[in-house]
């Protein structure tokens, strides 16, 4: 039986921090939309915003696809934003990869702060994603976003220290079979 933990939240809301401690605390596999989508930069150039997206819809279908690759013993930890797509997508992924149980980590912190953390990272990040002129945006963002809300939640204050332990024990009760 396939689990996946979606680590879920806008840019810059602390998701890749926690899914990371989550991966190595746990022993389990990380696949990050961010990860994928750099390997195409590298390989197929950056472009335009809309080019952009492209390289995220097609990420995001490469990890379910690398998913369904897996064993069915398997948990993996999946660190991207969820609701830059229709939530049907992501459903036919999940069903494509024959992931049977689910939990959501939905990490978040003010908007202020989201639109801070990402103009902090900006000489840190690949040329390909998107730049200074997305921090409006993004900031509107992330007053707005929400988690998915189809799956066991644990919700992350990033702006607060969060107890691995506890979701470790959250995580053990909602991917039980």
């Amino acid at each position: 039986m396939k689990r996946v933990v979606l680590v879920n939240g806008v840019p810059a809301s602390g998701k890749s921090t926690v899914a990371r401690a989550l991966s190595d605390a746990q022993g389990w596999p990380l696949l990050t939309l961010d990860t994928i989508k750099e390997a195409f930069f590298e390989h197929l150039g950056t472009g335009d915003r809309d080019y952009n997206r492209l390289l995220g819809k097609a990420s995001y279908q490469a990890i379910f696809a690398l998913v369904a690759d897996f064993p069915d013993s398997v948990t993996v930890v999946v660190d991207a934003w969820f609701g830059f797509q229709p939530a049907e997508v992501l459903e036919k992924h999940l069903a494509r990869a024959g992931i049977s149980r689910i939990a959501e980590i939905w990490c978040h912190a003010p908007a202020e702060i989201i639109g801070e953390r990402y103009r902090a990272r900006l000489a840190e990040r690949h040329s390909g994603h998107l730049g200074a002129s997305y921090i409006p945006e993004l900031i509107e963002l992330a007053g707005r976003a929400r988690p998915l809300g189809h799956y066991p939640l644990f919700d992350v204050d990033t702006t607060r220290r969060f107890d691995l332990a506890a979701l470790a024990e959250w995580l053990a009760e909602a991917l039980r079979d």
